[in-house]
Parts: structure tokens; C-alpha cells; sequence
């Protein structure tokens, strides 16, 4: 996310753990050669989170991870990250892989504007869950992909009514829709006019979020100025566009090189 967001022209950082190992000195390197600071990062005596899994026609099929290391075993704290005070960011984005539920009423209460990825998993999605976290959340993003329409615009509407400000929901080809809780939008997927050009859709979904954020903050978003219509509409064209120049990228954002074997063989 920081990463894309960089592309697209704001100053964006990292601020996350790191394992000790070389693959953590690797991560680290990538992420700083596109200009994005990890200083507020800290590294921890483990391994680092890594994730195996296979490109099927372009699409990404994961197939299994090591847990995410040391960082999901021992998240970082505000406090570690210098957040818990007001910071002087705008944003501060997290996920449900990231362990840090319990620092999101705290990360909230220091003004900033809050994103969240609750993933794919049923688990993120239940309501004791989103109980938790959604309050405390300036937008939530889903991934809807395999949901009847109706189906996706129900959760969207639930994780709206359970607490988050807006709820953002993407789809892959079949586009993404958005809620407020009074407001529904939808976005057709961009259509791809060089097949052979593409690449995989791997960090399209990050890339859709980057794209969605930084046109809503061109449009004035703040916690005391909600989107309104004409902003939600473009920040959804304008997720389109960074998801649809994601697919010519390989892996996440480039940067790659060679592991060896698979680190991990089921994704449980």
C-alpha cells in the first residue's frame, strides 16, 4: 500500500516489523529503493511472513505461508512506531494479518483517518469481529470476489452499520462497489486492450486501495469532510486506473528475485 501510494505522488512510509533474516534485509531494501522510509519499522529476532503461491493465467492462487513469521507473532506497537501521538500523517492503513486489533481505538483517537483490509477469510467478515474493529474505521476494505451482487452489497452495508465510515468492496473483472451507508456505487473493471502485455494481478487490489485513498484526499476527505457522491465516483475510476496499470507489474510491485524452494505447502 505504501508503496503504491508513493507512485501515485504522496509521501507514504512503512511503518511494520521486519525478521532478522536475509529475506527481512531484502524487503526492507525493496521498499526503501521506491523511495518509501521504514524508519518508524523495527526488526524482530524471527522470520520474516512469507507466502507461497502459483499464477494461474495471470490470477494469483496462494498456496500456503509460514504463518507471517515474527510479525504476525509479535506485532508492532504504536508506541514502536511513534503512532500513538498525532504523527503528521493523514492515513494510516492496516490489515487483518497485521495483529494489531487491539491498537485500532487507540491509532483512531489520535485523529488520523483509518484504512483497514479485512481480506477474504469468513472469520474477518463475522460479526464479533467486525464488532471489533469496525468502529474504529475510516474505511474498510473487503474482497467481495465470488459474492452475488446482492450478497456483496449486504456486507458492505453491514460493515457500515457495525461501525466503519465507508466500506469498499473489490470484485476483480467484475469491478468494485462502495457504501456509506446511505450511498451505493458501482465501477465496471477496466478492460485490458493488450493481452500480451499482462502480467498477473498480483497487489491489484492494494494498488485499487492506493488509487481510491489518494483521489478522495485530492477531493478534500477528512474525518470532518466525508466523501459525498461526486468524491466516491471518482476515487473508484481512479482505483480502476491503478489497478489496471498493477497487472503489468510482476509480484507486488516489482523488486522480485528468485527464493528457492517453496517456504510453506497448505495455507493452514
Amino acid at each position: 500500500m505504501a508503496v503504491f501510494a508513493n507512485r501515485l505522488g504522496v509521501e507514504a512510509s512503512y511503518a511494520g516489523v521486519f525478521g532478522s533474516d536475509e529475506l527481512g534485509v531484502f524487503l526492507r531494501a525493496a521498499i526503501e529503493a521506491e523511495g518509501v522510509s521504514t524508519e518508524r519499522s523495527i526488526v524482530r529476532d524471527g522470520e520474516t511472513g512469507v507466502s507461497t503461491l502459483r499464477v494461474d493465467d495471470g490470477d494469483r492462487v496462494f498456496l500456503g505461508w509460514n504463518g507471517g513469521g515474527v510479525t504476525v507473532r509479535e506485532p508492532v506497537t504504536l508506541d514502536e512506531t511513534g503512532l500513538a501521538q498525532p504523527s503528521g500523517f493523514d492515513l494510516v492503513h492496516s490489515s487483518v494479518y497485521s495483529g494489531v486489533e487491539t491498537e485500532l481505538p487507540r491509532l483512531h483517537e489520535t485523529g488520523v483517518l483509518v484504512s483497514y483490509d479485512l481480506s477474504s477469510e469468513p472469520e474477518f467478515r463475522s460479526p464479533d469481529y467486525l464488532d471489533r474493529v469496525a468502529p474504529h474505521l475510516d474505511l474498510a476494505l473487503v474482497s467481495c470476489s465470488g459474492l452475488e451482487d446482492a450478497d456483496a452489497r449486504a456486507l458492505l452495508d453491514e460493515i457500515v452499520q457495525r461501525g466503519a465510515s465507508v466500506a469498499l468492496g473489490t470484485r476483480g473483472t467484475h469491478g468494485a462497489l462502495v457504501s456509506d451507508g446511505r450511498v451505493r456505487l458501482e465501477a465496471p473493471a477496466r478492460v485490458i486492450d493488450d493481452a500480451g502485455a499482462f502480467v498477473d494481478t498480483m497487489g491489484c487490489g492494494d494498488a485499487f486501495l492506493a488509487g481510491f485513498v489518494v483521489s478522495l484526499f485530492g477531493d478534500g476527505w477528512s474525518r470532518r469532510t466525508p466523501p459525498d457522491v461526486e468524491a466516491l465516483a471518482h476515487a473508484l475510476a481512479a482505483g480502476a486506473d491503478a489497478a489496471l496499470t498493477q497487472c503489468f507489474v510482476e509480484g507486488a510491485f516489482g523488486r522480485g528475485r528468485p527464493v528457492g524452494d517453496a517456504v510453506a505447502s497448505s495455507m493452514w
